[in-house]
């Protein structure tokens, strides 16, 4: 439109008024448009030029943000080490966590030490596996790239600060991660991994894993691409919710994290819930069955049972969604005399957590006058996490960059709350501003869990677009 508004007077029509053809200029002839003069097409074919060539650069420096997604030994080295990854049992015990176990299962420490060895194999400095099972390595700064210098008063000009990656090597004790069989398809140009459908996959979170590592080793082995200083952690027991209760802040240079633990590709993850655990403990009164009457026995069983009743079914996990906050019960033991519930409470805002607590206190009451005197019902709560998302708010450049690095990989983003929570959640909170990023795992938690190796290549190039000294 602002073409033909500009050089309107440019246009040529062809005129036939009967007695043979003539040029006029356009402002003097009310009739339809016939026949351009040279300027328009000249500016025609310049625009059109104009645009191949943006796609041309577009697609190259696209292609050039894509190291491993656009490159076969990159990305068939990824897919080995997850391969690689899966086959080791790593399962935590949340029943162990609980009690103060850490980590909660020692089989971790298995696949802690395979990571160490080749994060020194890549040439990485202070690699090590502390007491408590967290893999740590640093990978300085490219030469000539300049880095923060420790002890020293004075900031270092034009220094780059370094940052900090981290998944989680432990899987859930929900299903079993014993003996993984993976299974791998070739499904629309992608290839997809899955279990054989007796055990979960794992990809929660050695797809996060994977990702991380193949960034890494993309890095070191191809030093024309300058990068920041780089630190990674890889932490047990993040599915008991104790992933960073013992984290080596002391080995922590970085101000600002991510970690790699999301779902489909594109996701950005920057809020979660906030989440408390609640403990319920029924006590009744035990005396031999035949004598139950007379006896007053109070069946604990039965307490617990009418306890789970009156959860309103509109809370419950599997009738919620998006920003619908839940209460899950997650655990029953019990017997006549005793009887324990163990329940997760979430919900995106406090105002919510604190009326999901209400609603578990009135619930106990109910079932305490029920049941009469002799009965108890006692609740306790415990918080796990805080939704990142005021912190994060708090430090806006840290999710900026992010997305630049998704954009920078031809990665849609895709904003979305984290329908529960991941060691960044914690780290948030423990002052270092640490949103999260995709793998490409899917249905989590479960036998039929899947993940797509075009979607861990783009979370890896997604870190090495983030570790680039200029992005």
């Amino acid at each position: 439109y602002i073409i033909v508004k500009k050089f309107k007077n440019q246009y040529l029509y062809i005129e036939n008024d009967g007695k043979g053809k003539k040029n006029t200029p356009a402002e003097n002839i009310p009739g339809q448009l016939k026949k351009p003069a040279p300027a328009y097409f000249l500016l025609r074919i310049f625009f059109t030029i104009r645009l191949y060539i943006s796609i041309i650069i577009f697609k190259w420096y696209n292609d050039n943000m894509n190291y491993v997604y656009n490159n076969d030994f990159y990305k068939s080295a990824l897919l080995t080490r997850f391969l690689k990854y899966v086959k080791v049992w790593t399962e935590s015990d949340s029943a162990a966590a609980d009690k103060g176990i850490f980590p909660s299962s020692k089989r971790q420490f298995d696949l802690a030490h395979i990571l160490e060895q080749e994060l020194k194999d890549l040439g990485l400095e202070d690699v090590q596996v502390t007491p408590d099972c967290y893999v740590y390595g640093y990978l300085p700064a490219s030469p000539g790239v300049p880095e923060p210098v420790t002890g020293v008063p004075e900031p270092v000009e034009g220094a780059f600060d370094p940052v900090l990656f981290l998944s989680h090597m432990d899987t859930v004790d929900e299903v079993s991660g014993k003996d993984v069989k993976p299974v791998i398809t070739e499904e629309n140009g992608d290839t997809i991994i899955r279990s054989d459908g007796t055990t979960l996959l794992g990809g929660d979170d050695k797809a996060g894993v994977a990702a991380i590592m193949s960034a890494l080793d993309f890095l070191v082995h191809n030093p024309e691409v300058k990068h920041r200083p780089v630190e990674v952690i890889i932490s047990p027991d993040e599915e008991t919710g104790h992933g960073m209760d013992r984290v080596p802040m002391q080995l922590i240079k970085s101000k600002y994290a991510y970690t790699v633990d999301g779902g489909a590709e594109g996701e950005l993850e920057s809020e979660c819930f906030n989440a408390w655990g609640a403990t319920v403990e029924f006590t009744g009164k035990a005396c031999h069955t035949g004598d139950a009457k007379a006896g007053g026995m109070i069946n604990a069983n039965l307490m617990a049972a009418d306890f789970a009743s009156l959860l309103p079914r509109d809370k419950l996990p599997e009738t919620t969604e998006g920003y619908q906050g839940f209460i899950a019960l997650m655990q029953i033991q019990s017997g006549i005399e005793k009887a324990a519930m163990a329940l997760l409470l979430r919900a995106f805002n406090i105002e919510e957590i604190e009326q999901e607590k209400k609603l578990l206190q009135d619930i106990a009451a109910t079932v305490q006058k029920k049941y009469g005197n002799g009965a108890l019902v006692s609740v306790s709560f415990k918080q796990q996490y805080l939704n990142m998302k005021d912190e994060l708010d708090k430090n806006p450049e840290v999710v900026a960059q992010l997305e630049q690095a998704y954009n920078a990989a031809g990665v849609k983003i895709i904003h979305k709350p984290i329908r529960g929570g991941t060691d960044g959640s914690r780290l948030t909170e423990m002052g270092i501003p640490t949103p999260n990023i995709f793998t490409g795992g899917h249905e989590f938690h479960s036998r039929n869990e899947w993940v797509s190796l075009n979607s861990m290549s783009k979370a890896a190039d997604v870190i090495i677009n983030i570790c680039k000294e200029i992005l």
